[in-house]
């Protein structure tokens, strides 16, 4: 078998990042950066090696590799779920939500989507770039599940997740609009931050930041009177469709 190069690794993550910005491109941010919850102020940074905290993250870190190892279903789903481009996202959620979101079929649910979950995403780049945190398959110095993705992300903050972030702010504002599925939307977001414990590329203690980072960035967004107009058109759009 022939050796990837880091070089090849590096040109391959980038190539996915890229496509993954591109979607988001039109995005327009309900707040800036800067105006969004600073997660610093109001949880604690990542644990230290020394703690006890840091010790149940290495012991999910070895059930992540145990279950990735042998669980082909668990791991199909966290690789579906590494794909952080908006279609994709869309994809995923759509079983659960009950319909099938794209720009297409559904422009006002995809609008809301777009704008809101980008703006929850960005408010973090400062934080993991603060904490610059070393994730576990560079700690471990081990394999992932998705080894071309390695070069990327070695140097890339773990603490929060970004991942978790966009699955777990994905369902909080599609539960808001079908409230039905609520159970089904949250199990998905849920999901999204277990995938990438079980990946090798975070800690069970980013993903658990990143889901409190989401709920209070989604709180955020209600207080924009565009947003929370952008969500009454989305959720006539749902309730017309689903009336078909």
């Amino acid at each position: 078998m022939k050796r990837v190069s880091i070089f090849a690794l590096l040109l391959l993550g980038a190539v996915f990042t890229l496509s993954a910005q591109e979607d988001y491109k039109d995005a327009v941010l309900y707040f800036q950066p800067e105006d969004m919850p600073d997660m610093k102020q109001f949880l604690p940074g990542p644990p230290a090696e020394d703690s006890e905290a840091f010790k149940y993250d290495l012991a999910v870190y070895e059930l992540g590799k145990k279950i990735r190892a042998t669980d082909q279903k668990a791991a199909k789903a966290a690789q579906a779920q590494s794909d952080n481009r908006l279609d994709n996202l869309c994809k995923q959620f759509s079983e659960p939500f009950g319909m099938e979101i794209s720009a297409e079929k559904t422009p006002e649910i995809y609008l809301l989507l777009r704008d809101g979950v980008i703006t929850c995403v960005k408010s973090i780049v400062g934080p993991k770039e603060y904490y610059h945190r070393t994730r576990p398959f560079a700690y471990h110095k081990e394999g992932t599940l998705m080894p071309d993705r390695e070069g990327m992300l070695h140097q890339n903050g773990s603490f929060p997740s970004g991942h978790t972030l966009r699955g777990w702010s994905t369902a909080l504002l599609l539960l808001e609009i079908n409230p039905d599925r609520a159970e089904e939307l949250l199990a998905l977001g849920y999901q999204y931050g277990q995938s990438r414990v079980i990946s090798g590329y975070h800690w069970q203690s980013d993903v658990d930041a990143s889901r409190l980072v989401a709920a209070a960035a989604v709180a955020k967004l209600h207080t924009s009177p565009r947003f929370c107009k952008q969500m009454k058109r989305a959720q006539r759009e749902f309730h017309r469709l689903s009336k078909r």
